[in-house]
């Protein structure tokens, strides 16, 4: 479910200057609309529970992507923005919050916040934005659509011996149904959401392995 703010989006297009094709990202738009994305809630009923606390850091991005726009790729080698569409936030800052609600919905953390709540972590969380960002995409036919490609690479960190004990990377490509907005924002909901999930729930696990197998301090 997308959260819009600022409703009701006029659905008038996108607007890319100088970007051809995708007929309404050609087309005069409205005043800026905000949206927020959502959480993941439903995971894997074999989550194993984990005592430890979890301090997840705010993710790092390249300054594309470090931005509250919204970022689409015409072609490989250019970034533009949605001109009168804005993320709530940066979004790093976000995806570090709806990562934060993910754990927290899984039921299987003792804990988990961000550093600068004082919260003691056993664990500590970094992610890296690797990708995110649409893409329009060109079939054979020469038939434009929107696809949104999120990549997110996360590193586990021991607090205590302060050594990483595993790192993996996790995406997620979705097409957007058509090019209009309140779809392409439908299409990053879903693909943030699936990789947050894989990542939420491998994490879990490579804490549980790494704790039960840590020696008992005598």
């Amino acid at each position: 479910m997308i959260k819009p703010l600022l409703w009701p989006l006029m659905l008038s297009g996108l607007i890319l200057s100088g970007c051809t094709g995708l007929g309404s990202l050609n087309r005069a738009g409205k005043p800026n609309d905000l949206y927020a994305l959502t959480p993941k809630s439903t995971f894997s009923t074999s989550l194993p529970r984990i005592r430890q606390q979890i301090v997840v850091e705010e993710p790092t991005a390249t300054a594309a992507v470090n931005s509250d726009q919204i970022a689409v790729q015409p072609t490989p080698l250019q970034v533009q923005y949605l001109p009168r569409a804005r993320w709530v936030d940066r979004a790093p800052l976000f995806i570090q919050a709806l990562l934060i609600e993910s754990y927290e919905n899984t039921g299987k953390v003792a804990a988990v916040g961000r550093s600068t709540v004082g919260l003691r972590a056993d664990y500590v969380i970094f992610p890296d934005v690797r990708e995110f960002q649409a893409r329009v995409k060109t079939d054979p036919e020469g038939n434009e659509t929107l696809e949104v490609h999120v990549r997110l690479n996360i590193k586990v960190v021991d607090a205590l011996e302060d050594h990483i004990i595993a790192s993996a990377s996790f995406e997620e490509l979705v097409t957007a149904s058509s090019d209009e907005t309140l779809d392409l924002i439908t299409a990053f909901d879903q693909a943030l959401g699936r990789t947050m999930r894989d990542a939420v729930e491998w994490s879990i696990r490579k804490i549980y392995s790494h704790s039960v197998s840590r020696p008992t301090p005598e």
